[in-house]
């Protein structure tokens, strides 16, 4: 099996930074951090099997998206060596239309 280097594009970044201030905001900065934590593991477990969830050619040559514990889509795109987490999702928002 190939294993393959993860990328966390700065959109992806971004969003992160994002969900984290949110949930900082409605709960506390460690919660956040430890849900934040959760993702990131989740994310970086790719690198093996990385052609996991569903292809979505449909919406952009290569997409691929995966849930993370039902309030999370992770859209993502695998090559030869890498692994590019795209965008993170939360909670419903519209990601086919941002993507």
């Amino acid at each position: 099996m190939k294993q393959r280097d993860i990328i966390f594009a700065p959109e992806a970044r971004a969003d992160l930074l994002t969900l984290y201030e949110w949930i900082s905001a409605k709960a506390s900065p460690e919660v956040a951090m430890t849900y934040i934590e959760r993702i990131e593991r989740y994310c970086n477990g790719f690198d093996i099997a990385s052609e996991r969830g569903d292809a979505r050619d449909d919406v952009r040559t290569g997409l691929r998206v995966i849930g993370f514990e039902r309030r999370v889509t992770i859209a993502f795109m695998v090559s030869y060596q890498t692994v590019t987490i795209l965008r993170l999702f939360y909670g419903g928002q519209n990601w086919e239309e941002d993507l």
